[in-house]
Formats: structure tokens, C-alpha cells, sequence
């Protein structure tokens, strides 16, 4: 069996056991949190793309993430639009960000493009707090209009997503101008060298990145019905380059699998009360150890590879 087939029967078989994994374990709390680990496999591949290809570490994914989230809530509960505007709308927002932001810090190196990135959610977080008049303070916004009447329809929409997202990744991935991000990574002088424009083609990808950050945003706002400015947290953005660590950095597919393998083990955790947080630390402390290039893309690249 070829790597394409592989690659078409593995994305067929997730696809057939996240149709059905809602409808065999039924519960409306059980698909709240599927859902939520769908939208941070969006958040988590989107990171992915840009960051894993180009090395370039982005500490303020956040941003985009709540720029997305902030544009649902404001078109939703402010301008009284219709809930759907806000993907498209979403998205839209999340890459001006991405270019407010790209074009001056990705010419630096080092780790001080981490660190412009890292102040730049930082700053949108104060501001959310300092317009409280317009933003909601620390409440957020609240009363945000659901997607769709079900908690299950919104399953499948985010599932949807989530496929088409990685779909659209790893096919630019794939051509001659994700070659160059992979370049990129590998050596930039070298790159630069060869006469390509290094600076443009990273922000591009920066953009790129953005844009399903924020419609991932703006899915979780519809999805929790509010959105506040924890969203904008460095909290957001580590437990996002976390997830994609353990899927497997530079795939896309498996940062998107790490995430909703993370966020599944949280919940469950969750009963372990006080022991949970050092729990969950020791299986990621562990799982990095054992597996620094991740754990669900590796795998997958060593069974595809013995399918040959």
C-alpha cells in the first residue's frame, strides 16, 4: 500500500470513529468536551503550520485566538448579526492581527520574535480589561447565540472543520511553497541565499496560521456562549504549543489529534481533584521524555511506513 493510501484510509478511519464515538458514548457533557478538543485541534494545527515548518516559535497564538472569539462576540451581542457572519468574520480579523504583528517581528531572530508575540496577547489581554465598557471587563461578553440547536450538530460542524482545516494545511504543506517554509526551518540563510524572500514567505504563513486560529476562536465562543479575556492568556497559547508538541510538531494532523487527546485526559482527570494538575504534568513530563518528537505522528509515520 502506497503513502497516499495510507494517508486516505488513516484520515478515513478518524473520520468514521469521531462520527460515531458521540453516538455510542452518549451524554451531553461527554460531546461539550469532544467538542472543545476539536476546537483546540483547529487552534493546535494552525499553530502547527507556521511555527512547526518554519521553527519560528510563536508564544502569542492567543491572539488570534481571541481576536476570533472577541469578533463573534461583539458581532453577536453589539451588531445583533447573524451567528454565521462571525466565522467568516473571524477569520478575517485574526489575519490582520497576524500582519499587524508579522510584518515588523518576523525580520528578527532569535527568540525575540517569541518574545514580540508573547507581548502582543499580552497587550490585547490589558486592553480587553482596560475598555471594560466595551469588551465586558474580566465577565467578557456573555449571551453569545449558539451555531446551531444541538450540542451534537455543533459536534459535527467543528469535526468538519477541524478536517477541513488540516486538509487545506498539509496541502500547502505539501507543495513547492511549503517546501520553502520546510527550508525555512531547515536553514534561513541558506534560504535567503537562494534568492528567495524568506520575511515574505513567513508572513505569509503567520497569516495563513491566523486564520483558522480565529475561526477556531469564534467556534468556541458559539460553543461556550461567552468569551473573556482568559482566552488572550499565556495559558491558551503554552497549552496550544503543548498539544502540538505531543501530537508531533511540523504534521498538522498530529498536533490536531495531540490536542484532542490532551483535552480528553484532562476531563478525566478531572475526578483526581487535588492530584490532577501533578498528574497531568507527570504524563506530559513523561511523554516528551520517552517521545520528544511526539507521540501521534511519529507513530503513524512508523505504520504507514511498514505498509509499503
Amino acid at each position: 500500500m502506497s503513502k497516499a493510501y495510507a494517508n486516505l484510509a488513516g484520515a478515513t478511519g478518524f473520520m468514521a470513529v469521531m462520527i460515531v464515538l458521540p453516538l455510542v458514548v452518549r451524554g451531553r457533557y461527554f460531546v461539550g468536551v469532544l467538542t472543545l478538543g476539536l476546537i483546540y485541534g483547529i487552534w493546535a494545527a494552525s499553530w502547527d503550520f507556521m511555527s512547526g515548518l518554519t521553527g519560528r516559535e510563536n508564544f502569542g497564538h492567543a491572539l488570534f485566538i481571541g481576536a476570533g472569539a472577541y469578533t463573534a462576540g461583539f458581532l453577536n451581542t453589539i451588531w445583533m448579526a447573524n451567528p454565521w457572519w462571525s466565522l467568516p468574520a473571524a477569520a478575517c480579523v485574526a489575519v490582520v492581527f497576524s500582519l499587524a504583528v508579522g510584518i515588523p517581528t518576523l525580520r528578527l531572530s532569535g527568540p525575540y520574535f517569541s518574545l514580540a508575540t508573547l507581548a502582543a496577547a499580552a497587550i490585547m489581554q490589558r486592553l480587553t480589561l482596560i475598555f471594560w465598557e466595551r469588551t465586558g471587563g474580566e465577565d467578557g461578553l456573555q449571551g453569545i447565540a449558539p451555531l446551531l440547536k444541538s450540542p451534537l450538530e455543533l459536534y459535527y460542524l467543528c469535526l468538519f472543520s477541524l478536517v477541513a482545516v488540516v486538509a487545506i494545511l498539509l496541502a500547502i504543506s505539501a507543495s513547492p511553497w511549503g517546501m520553502i517554509l520546510r527550508a525555512i526551518g531547515g536553514d534561513e540563510l541558506a534560504c535567503r541565499a537562494s534568492g528567495h524572500n524568506t520575511t515574505l514567505y513567513k508572513v505569509a504563513a503567520f497569516a495563513i496560521g491566523a486564520a483558522p486560529a480565529g475561526l477556531g476562536g469564534a467556534l468556541y465562543a458559539h460553543h461556550q456562549l461567552q468569551v473573556g479575556p482568559q482566552l488572550l492568556s499565556v495559558f491558551v497559547s503554552v497549552s496550544v504549543i503543548t498539544m502540538a508538541y505531543v501530537g508531533g510538531i511540523g504534521s498538522m494532523y498530529g498536533a490536531a489529534i495531540g490536542a484532542i487527546l490532551l483535552t480528553v485526559l484532562t476531563e478525566l482527570l478531572r475526578g483526581a481533584g487535588e492530584w490532577r494538575l501533578l498528574v497531568y504534568s507527570t504524563v506530559l513530563v513523561l511523554m516528551l521524555f520517552f517521545r520528544p518528537h511526539g507521540l501521534v505522528a511519529p507513530l503513524w509515520q512508523a505504520l504507514r511506513g511498514g505498509s509499503e
